[in-house]
């Protein structure tokens, strides 16, 4: 009998539910999409300013049979043409991923497939791999919600943390900033679209490089809330566009300079940007500005850069290519998993 990492063509349906997008997509060879839909609850969680985890959850078991229907009807398949199921098994919240994981597991029960764990880490940097001619190794700058990291892709299935963040995440910092400066959910689109209309006029603290390399956003979050206070004490109306012009130098300055210090060390000039953050403007700009010094970058479309099921897709193609076994119907979600 063929083993499915020999198949000529691996065909995967995937499903993401991390957070408040319930996703599915149809994948074939971890770099075309057939199929991806997504549901967002971002107008349902706006009016409280950030995700609720029990709505969300509530949400994802509302829309999550609708979704994988309508990712099936677009890709045109019926579930012959489906060689495996992946889901996202963390990290994330955990309710919300339990939504998504026991939708996937009842699916490949009663379709008869086998089913594979995804991390939601490397789906992100999966992303990367859909529509692009992108293989390890290279070095990829993880910028998301809930991570901070540059990271060598040894290959598609091992990665090994070179810097990382001590507290907050980068996407975990615009969406507090943006909350400060009355912006509403999501905030990192809202802080981009501010920062076009301001100037970088505040210096904002940054990271002092030293032997050991990381990321820190807890101090630069409060720098801006004493700011806010200090405006707000002397009574001046807060200069809102020229905050977040500042917050956003000073936010994306820090991943290039761990960055570039990792390449100085590493000569390593190979590179990919995974996460939400990577849809950011300024940081394609800078990113951009790198090709200058001979480097190669690639970056996802900006569709598949926030949480989606393609990228998640195109991560268990390569991981059932390198061999990985399937998962039990005993696979069970968790709030957090290791980079690696």
């Amino acid at each position: 009998m063929e083993r499915l990492k020999d198949k000529p063509t691996l065909t995967v349906l995937a499903i993401e539910s991390s957070c408040d997008e319930t996703a599915c997509a149809v994948v074939r060879d971890g770099r075309t999409v057939l199929s991806n839909v997504v549901a967002t609850q971002i107008e349902i969680h706006r009016r409280f300013g950030g995700v609720v985890p029990e709505i969300a959850s509530r949400n994802h078991t509302l829309a999550i049979e609708n979704v994988v229907k309508e990712a099936m009807e677009q890709a045109g398949l019926t579930r012959d043409d489906i060689d495996a199921i992946a889901v996202t098994y963390g990290a994330g919240l955990l309710g919300a991923l339990l939504v998504g994981v026991n939708f996937a597991k009842g699916l490949a029960y009663a379709w008869d497939k086998p089913l594979f764990k995804v991390s939601h880490i490397k789906g992100h940097i999966a992303a990367n791999y859909i529509d692009s001619d992108l293989k390890p190794p290279y070095l990829c700058l993880l910028a998301s919600g809930g991570h901070t990291a540059v990271v060598m892709v040894e290959n598609y299935s091992d990665i090994s943390v070179l810097a990382t963040s001590r507290d907050d995440a980068a996407g975990e910092a615009f969406d507090k900033v943006a909350r400060i400066l009355g912006l509403p959910y999501p905030g990192g689109p809202e802080i981009q679209k501010l920062a076009r209309e301001g100037q970088p006029s505040f210096a904002m603290p940054s990271v002092k490089l030293g032997e050991e390399l990381y990321f820190s956003y807890s101090g630069l979050k409060t720098y801006v809330i004493n700011l806010a206070h200090r405006f707000e004490q002397t009574g001046q109306p807060l200069p809102r566009a020229d905050i977040a012009a500042s917050f956003q130098q000073a936010a994306v300055g820090q991943l290039m300079d761990v960055l570039g210090e990792i390449i100085s060390r590493t000569g390593v000039k190979k590179l990919a940007v995974a996460g939400g953050v990577s849809a950011n403007e300024l940081l394609r700009a800078r990113m951009d500005a790198l090709k200058a010094q001979g480097c190669e970058v690639h970056y996802p479309k900006l569709k598949y850069c926030t949480d989606n099921a393609a990228m998640i897709g195109a991560a268990a193609c390569f991981a059932i290519r390198d061999g990985a076994e399937p998962d039990g119907l005993d696979l069970d979600a968790k709030a957090t998993v290791p980079l690696k």
